[in-house]
């Protein structure tokens, strides 16, 4: 039996970065660091989010857990498994542990296919099911998402928005997963279908004891579906928290304007609460600052934001295992 204390995946010192050419005809090589050099860990059953605004780095570190993109350094164990480290023949059985839904429901099923050969696919790839079963496995997963048996022969054109997210849950749950990354699996659906959605997404992690990495920009969302939060800015983990002591007292100046930006239902807390505006534009990504990356926008910076880059440490206990971690020079007035 698994110990659920452990971590289920463990990300440490994760690099993922790009080649980009300079300017003119001598022009060097050089990198673009999109994800650099962080870490975190999730426990099986729980969820964590990452959230930041686009090109953060957020989804280039989810597809680097699952060696959909190269990771330049660092390492990802997944069920006591070094996942950078598999062989091919290794990463195939592996593959069947990680799934992903994404962000499009439209663009991310196969049009040709009809819904039960889209749900089949995954069960034909790994063959981790005898070939005899893989029907019934499939008219199982047509109900557990909420679709009829009828639906399985139409195409993907045949269903709305939110149901072809059902077929891409479906999908992913073939393969009997203990880890879905789900990539912004809601931000393309309407607000009434999001809500169906998550509480799907919800169910299943109850039932199934799935473990969610859960990618996205919308903070409400976050609010309603994660067990813990971190925050990505230009490559960095700049905070990371429970998801009660991330909301109730956010660290990071920049976190805080994130937040700030999300519309709430309390009267009181909508009153109390100030728009903080972000100035200014982020730094060049291919030759980012030697401080904190957030300093040439933040309403608080110092000299040493521009000198020394912080690190990600425990400011204060907080509900999390691990502290809430912020970083940030000068939390003490953020």
């Amino acid at each position: 039996m698994a110990d659920d204390a452990k971590p289920f995946l463990q990300v440490e010192n994760l690099t993922v970065r790009f080649p980009v050419k300079r300017g003119g005809m001598f022009g060097g090589k050089a990198y673009l660091y999109a994800v650099d050099d962080i870490s975190f860990q999730l426990k099986r059953g729980q969820t964590l989010a990452i959230v930041g605004e686009s090109g953060s780095g957020k989804t280039t570190a989810a597809l680097a857990c699952a060696r959909l993109v190269p990771a330049h350094s660092g390492k990802v164990v997944l069920d006591g498994q070094d996942f950078l480290a598999a062989s091919d023949v290794e990463l195939r059985k592996a593959r069947a542990k990680v799934q992903f839904i994404f962000q499009d429901p439209y663009s991310s099923l196969n049009p040709r296919l009809r819904a039960e050969k889209i749900v089949r696919e995954p069960l034909d790839s790994l063959q981790t099911i005898p070939a005899e079963k893989r029907d019934e496995v499939v008219q199982k997963l047509f109900k557990a998402v909420g679709l009829r048996p009828e639906q399985m022969r139409l195409f993907p054109h045949q269903f709305s928005g939110g149901q072809r997210q059902r077929i891409g849950i479906a999908r992913a749950l073939a393969t009997q997963p203990a880890l879905i990354i789900c990539d912004e699996p809601v931000s393309a659906l309407d607000v009434a279908v999001q809500a169906q959605i998550l509480n799907l997404l919800r169910d299943l992690q109850s039932d199934l004891g799935l473990s969610y990495l859960f990618i996205s920009h919308d903070l409400g969302v976050v609010q309603h579906m994660c067990d813990e939060v971190a925050v990505m800015y230009m490559g960095k983990i700049v905070e990371h928290a429970s998801r009660l002591d991330l909301f109730n007292a956010p660290q990071h100046p920049y976190t805080k304007a994130l937040l700030s930006a999300v519309p709430s239902v309390d009267k009181e807390r909508r009153e109390a609460q100030k728009r903080i505006l972000i100035p200014g534009d982020p730094p060049d990504p291919i030759d980012p600052p030697k401080g904190c990356r957030f300093a040439n926008r933040c309403p608080i910076a110092q000299d040493i934001c521009s000198r020394s880059e912080p690190a990600l440490e425990v400011k204060r206990r907080g509900q999390g295992e691990s502290g809430h971690r912020a970083a940030c020079h000068r939390v003490d007035v953020a």
